[in-house]
């Protein structure tokens, strides 16, 4: 979790430094140069070795700036610890990705027979040997970033961080705060890329896009998988867009248990874990008996072990997020904070980087630029994927009226595009081409007038010609 609560950034004003202070267990910390009092000064102070952390801390290096990385990854409830990089690197983005991609290739084997190649009928799919080589890669990313604060003399130390005051943080190597309620059975979305051993029938408590892509990925692996959901999928999204994500994989052999909350988990015998849930209309309860039991119900920024209140920082108290502003500046002029562990900032890998390095060009006196967060992309990698940029419809009809909105875009001229929504087989790569054009203010007119490449699942987007509350059947049935 530390790489979530980190992504706060700390300089000093004007000319002067901030301090650093490490208290030394015995044997001291390996690879800190200090003094007597084992004090060190940095123009810049990076807690969190995360994307938008990594970000910052190589710009400002970069721009000539004395820079330090400070970074500790506090174990899952289940022991899995990773190295540097963050969520994404590490139990997010990048495994993530592989394991879906290893589901896809399961379904390109399975559709081969009807184009001609000559595969069995049952491939068998080795774990061990996938999760193996994601680990493996993994583990190369975070060498990788290693290397790259080495060549930049950026100084990393492989400890937690806690403010003593507004100018000085300290890191102790030992006796880090407890865990509390860790879960007595069952594994977190951290756990599931480095399992060594298949998961086995699978019960995804949570509705996030985390839940819906393990899950996703859980089925195409062939693996019996099942997706405890309290209230709605996808919250945030398009919600048109997220029932068509849950219905494309409850076609396709994932199950659901909608309304749903589990109220206990017994170990059986066996080694199986039986669990009892209620469903929340008819207040009945069931049972049902797993291999794996993943939560995946939303993480907290682990920022309560950074004794912000010592330095001033203010936080919401009910997420546990550093209040900014649109500088990134936090209560104290001088601390600042980007990606997860900000209020109100998306929970995205790019946007984290993006605004690590604008805030250390601001810091250095290279630019006055502010982070841009409105219409950014971003893509749920389910097994059908789903991209989306700008508003919902949800959002779009709040803002601006139902009247005023089709097709999430104005219904009066230009009829700006405030929102596009794709569902199909490479969505990211899809929606990262049309966010450009939102980004710059593309109009439904230009979308339409844009000549479509043939025969592509993206050419849908410039043939839109029919609005939901027409009532018309938008299905293809020709070129």
């Amino acid at each position: 979790m530390a790489a979530m609560a980190g992504r706060a950034a700390a300089l000093r004003g004007s000319g002067g430094r901030f301090r650093w202070r490490t208290r030394v267990a015995a044997g001291g910390v390996r690879g800190a140069a200090q003094d007597a009092a084992g004090r060190q000064d940095y123009d810049l102070l990076v807690i969190g070795g995360g994307s938008g952390g990594l970000a910052c801390a190589k710009e400002a290096a970069q721009l000539g700036k004395k820079v330090a990385v400070v970074d500790y990854v506090e174990p899952s409830p289940r022991g899995t610890r990773w190295g540097l990089g963050g969520t994404c690197v590490n139990v997010g983005c990048i495994p993530k990705k592989l394991m879906h991609q290893a589901a896809l290739l399961g379904d390109m084997i399975r559709d081969a027979p009807h184009y001609g190649w000559d595969v069995p009928r049952q491939v068998p799919h080795d774990w061990r040997k996938m999760a193996e080589a994601v680990q493996n890669h993994v583990k190369s990313l975070n060498w990788g970033h290693r290397v790259q604060l080495q060549d930049r003399k950026v100084k990393y130390f492989n400890i937690k961080a806690s403010f003593v005051n507004e100018h000085t943080v300290c890191g102790v190597t030992k006796g880090g705060k407890e865990i509390e309620g860790a879960l007595e059975h069952g594994i977190t979305s951290d756990d599931i890329f480095w399992l060594k051993e298949s998961p086995g029938k699978t019960l995804v408590v949570g509705a996030s896009y985390v839940a819906l892509e393990c899950a996703g990925f859980l089925t195409g692996l062939r693996l019996d998988t099942t997706v405890m959901i309290r209230s709605i999928p996808l919250r945030g999204f398009d919600q048109q867009m997220s029932s068509l994500v849950t219905e494309h994989m409850a076609s396709h052999g994932t199950h659901f248990l909608r309304g749903c909350t589990p109220s206990r988990v017994k170990k059986l015998p066996d080694g199986q874990l039986q669990v009892t849930w209620k469903d929340l209309a008819s207040g009945r309860e069931d049972m049902g008996t797993f291999d794996t039991v993943l939560w995946a119900i939303g993480r907290l920024p682990e920022t309560r072990s950074l004794n912000l209140e010592k330095a001033g920082v203010n936080t919401n108290p009910n997420s546990h997020k550093i209040l900014v502003d649109a500088q990134e500046a936090t209560s104290v002029p001088h601390i600042y904070a980007i990606g997860d562990a900000a209020e109100g900032r998306p929970e995205l890998t790019p946007t984290a980087i993006m605004a690590g390095r604008l805030l250390a060009q601001r810091l250095c006196g290279q630019t006055s630029d502010l982070m841009d967060y409105d219409n950014v992309p971003t893509t749920v990698f389910t097994p059908l994927e789903y991209g989306c940029v700008g508003l919902s419809e949800e959002e779009a009809v709040a803002r601006h009226g139902e009247e005023h909105v089709e097709m999430v875009c104005l219904r009066e001229p230009p009829q700006l595009v405030l929102g596009l929504h794709f569902l199909g087989p490479n969505a990211g790569e899809v929606t990262q081409g049309f966010a450009l054009g939102i980004k710059c203010g593309a109009s439904y007119r230009q979308v339409v007038q844009t000549v479509g490449i043939h025969p592509t699942c993206a050419e849908e987007v410039a043939k839109l010609r029919i609005a939901k509350r027409s009532g018309l059947d938008p299905t293809v049935t020709g070129c």
